[in-house]
């Protein structure tokens, strides 16, 4: 078996990406979360470029981590400067990190063009630079920037920058397709001959998504003797990103044979370490994301989905919970039988013919009018419910009312609702930011005291979507809602002409999933 080793730069790499931003607290406990899951080394940013990289160089000594080593980032010196006397190479240093890697320039037009030195000054740069922290940290990695660009552009001289790192020390010298534009045999022709020259000093590879192929350079590189690889959680960074480490691990550990990966019962963290560095940075789930993504393993088709139940890698490439992902079966005008059977049996649910098709009839007309469950399971558990005649709802709708004003330019929003619970009406009202929050506030304060676990449940996106857009302001819109509790995140739906309305009845499935599932833990601990 042959070991890579992961290492990870969602931290410094992917906090460039557009809209990205992780506070101190962030980085920590993202940090915990890789080595949890085996990742080699943790980049966890440039000492010298703001105070919050330097207290996580602090902190981040006082985490206990069981596999993971840390790594500082940072640049070769400034030109015409000793070393020892570069400030940027002290506070590499200074970090006290048992890692650093240090760039440097593999172009001969980018040294001269963009550095404004001399080809021969960007090589003694290189050099003094990782001398000067071999002697003063335990490993060192060299990251040659712009290796591919400088490669096709002056294949020498690229390879003597190389020399120049390994002459002075590095330990791994990783490929740096910075632009992102390289091709699969382009990076399989240069990790060869690299390979060839330095045949004693590990190859990393460090890929850009511009073109798409990031996940292909580097199983590339690997295939042909890389054995580091640098990336991000979820392909996050500048411009169009660095490489899903998601995607590279899964298939270095699943498809391939002969390599080792993260730590030997650690795979199946993979989906929920993805998820968490999207809530992390506050990121929308990339819902189509191979292996990890909420629809990697989705079967919307009826026929899929039939073929699924029979012979699972007919549509699975992979077992889901090998990444520790799962398997959904989605409910729309295209389901068949089979999905609603599917369906019936994730929630304990009676699966005769005659609810089979009403269920199907239900979810196609619904679906016309511009419903769709597909992000909105809760909806569909109570329509089967209801269907099947066996739903009690926890409360009982009568009314609301919501008004809007503008009090000194700024605007006002109250709600009144009026329920049933158990024969006893509650009439609640209570302002917010707007007719939602307004809503949601109300509805709380009528149902709290009765059902006191209420208060576990929060709103953590709302959608609109208009639906048929030619008629204008009278368009029906659809809004999708995501709740969450302390143990499951749901979704509902509800159309209308009317916004408030369709927010109404998407708000009101919500709590009664809430109120129901709430009701069945508790009889079944009972």
């Amino acid at each position: 078996m042959t070991r890579i080793a992961i290492y990870d730069t969602t931290l410094r790499d992917g906090s460039q990406g557009e809209g990205v931003n992780f506070s101190l607290q962030d980085k920590l406990l993202i940090t915990k979360r890789l080595d949890l899951l085996g990742v080699d080394y943790v980049e966890g940013g440039y000492p010298l470029s703001n105070p919050k990289d330097a207290e996580y160089f602090r902190a981040v000594r006082d985490l206990d981590l069981s596999h993971t080593k840390v790594a500082a980032f940072g640049m070769t010196r400034r030109r015409d400067l000793d070393a020892s006397e570069d400030v940027g190479l002290k506070a590499l240093v200074a970090a006290k990190t048992p890692v650093v890697t240090v760039v440097g320039k593999s172009w001969d037009r980018h040294a001269t063009d963009v550095l404004g030195v001399s080809t021969q000054e960007n090589v003694r740069m290189i050099a003094d630079s990782v001398a000067f922290l071999v002697a003063n940290v335990p490993e060192i990695v060299y990251d040659a920037e712009h290796f591919f660009d400088g490669y096709k552009h002056n294949p020498d001289y690229a390879l003597e920058t190389l020399g120049a790192a390994v002459a002075s020390g590095a330990r791994c010298l990783v490929l740096c397709d910075t632009n992102g534009g390289t091709l699969p045999e382009e990076v399989a022709e240069a990790v060869r001959m690299v390979r060839q020259t330095y045949p004693s000093t590990p190859i990393g590879i460090h890929t850009h998504n511009d073109g798409d192929l990031a996940v292909a350079n580097t199983l590339s590189a690997v295939l042909n003797g890389a054995t580091h690889v640098q990336g991000t959680i979820n392909g996050i960074g500048e411009r169009c990103g660095n490489v899903d480490l998601c995607s590279v691990v899964a298939n270095l550990a699943v498809k391939y044979k002969g390599f080792e990966v993260l730590k030997s019962d650690s795979l199946a963290l993979l989906t929920e370490v993805s998820r968490a560095v999207y809530e992390t940075a506050n990121m929308n789930f990339r819902t189509g994301q191979p292996f990890v993504g909420s629809s990697a393993f989705a079967h919307k088709g009826g026929m899929h989905v039939h073929g699924v139940r029979k012979f699972a890698s007919s549509y699975e490439h992979i077992d889901p919970t090998v990444v520790g992902n799962e398997r959904r079966i989605l409910v729309s005008e295209l389901s068949g039988r089979s999905n609603i059977s599917e369906k019936l049996a994730e929630y304990g649910l009676e699966q005769d013919a005659a609810l089979l098709a009403k269920v199907l009839d239900r979810v196609q007309d619904l679906e016309n009018q511009g419903y769709q469950f597909e992000a909105a399971e809760a909806s569909f558990v109570i329509l089967v419910e209801t269907l099947a005649g066996r739903y009690n709802p926890p409360f009982r709708r009568l009314s609301y009312h919501i008004s809007v004003s503008n009090d000194q330019q700024t605007p006002r929003t109250e709600a009144t609702v009026k329920i049933e619970i158990n024969g006893r009406v509650e009439h609640t009202v209570s302002e917010g930011d707007g007719p939602v929050n307004a809503l949601d506030g109300a509805l709380r304060k009528a149902l709290i005291r009765q059902f006191p676990r209420l208060a576990e449940m929060l709103l953590v996106d709302y959608k609109v979507r208009v639906i048929n857009e030619r008629e204008g302001t009278a368009a029906r819109v659809r809004v999708v809602i995501e709740s969450k509790d302390d143990t499951d995140v749901w979704g509902t739906v509800g159309v209308s002409e009317n916004v408030i309305e369709a927010s109404w009845l998407a708000l009101i499935d919500s709590f009664e999933h809430k109120l129901t599932k709430d009701m069945h833990s508790a009889a079944f601990s009972v």
